[in-house]
């Protein structure tokens, strides 16, 4: 297929586009030829994406925190371009800091990004790609959708209603022919774990759990072993495929970290099961 016949039949609309991984596949995707709505609190940001492929994008402003903004953003990707077939609802960031430190507005904020923000932006979406009769959700999850990682409470609280929100999601839209896959990436070489995240050890009684892991990000930021662009075209490709898997893990660490979780829940899981499946009434 040319870069041509990709852009009739392809629009992307990304949130958190100014940097990141939506930074580097808005960047992708257009190198692909298809068109995008980059969105973003501050579209100035992406100026110069709009000086290079011109009318191939939109750039827009979008605070996904705001239900109307969503449903604003959605309109005008669905005037400019007349249909929209990939929403990556990318936006979002994570503090660190214990569940005791942390302030009940902090925790509020990161919910209201990183999951209302893809409910806002999937609600907005859904009656357009409904009537289309096709689309595809990508939900941007994290490792810590997974595993509760320390200090990372209200991120992780997040990502995990991000989770069973988009596994509803794609078992109500599938008959309708839609398509969900939500993304769980392990540490990439972005500014998320810099200028997008604030990180505080917390009280000392924390040091040996919270402390460790703050300075642990401190020193591994820069050094993560994931590619911005390689995970950028594993976006893209899982866009093509006819049966997209419903969770795509990304990096080798997620991956290993994933895994190792996974075993010890079933393990934990059988070690209890006799407790477990003692609660149902006793047979007459």
């Amino acid at each position: 297929m040319s870069n041509n016949e990709k852009s009739e039949s392809k629009v992307w609309l990304i949130t958190g586009s100014t940097r990141g991984l939506g930074r580097a596949l808005a960047e992708a995707v257009l190198a692909s030829g298809y068109r995008l709505v980059a969105t973003g609190r501050n579209p100035a940001q992406l100026e110069d994406l709009v000086e290079r492929y011109g009318d191939q994008v939109r750039a827009i402003a979008l605070d996904v925190t705001s239900e109307q903004a969503a449903i604003t953003g959605v309109a005008e990707a669905i005037k400019a371009f007349g249909r929209l077939d990939v929403v990556a609802n990318n936006a979002g960031y994570g503090d660190v800091c214990p569940v005791e430190d942390m302030s009940m507005a902090e925790f509020r904020a990161q919910l209201e990004t990183n999951l209302f923000g893809v409910i806002h932006v999937t609600k907005a979406a859904l009656p357009f790609m409904r009537e289309q009769g096709s689309g595809h959700f990508l939900q941007f999850s994290s490792v810590a959708g997974r595993i509760g990682p320390i200090g990372r409470s209200a991120y992780a609280a997040a990502k995990w209603g991000v989770e069973g929100f988009s596994e509803v999601l794609s078992k109500e839209v599938a008959p309708l022919g839609l398509k969900v896959t939500i993304i769980e990436p392990g540490g990439f070489r972005t500014d998320f774990a810099g200028s997008s995240t604030a990180i505080r050890e917390g009280r000392p009684e924390y040091d040996e759990t919270v402390g460790k892991i703050a300075r642990f990000q401190r020193e591994f930021n820069g050094k993560q072993p994931g590619d911005p662009e390689r995970a950028a075209a594993a976006f893209i490709q899982i866009t093509t495929v006819d049966n997209p898997p419903l969770r795509l893990i990304l990096g080798s660490d997620a991956y290993r970290a994933i895994e190792q979780s996974d075993l010890v829940k079933a393990k934990s899981d059988r070690d209890w099961k006799e407790l477990s499946v003692s609660t149902d009434f006793m047979p007459s």
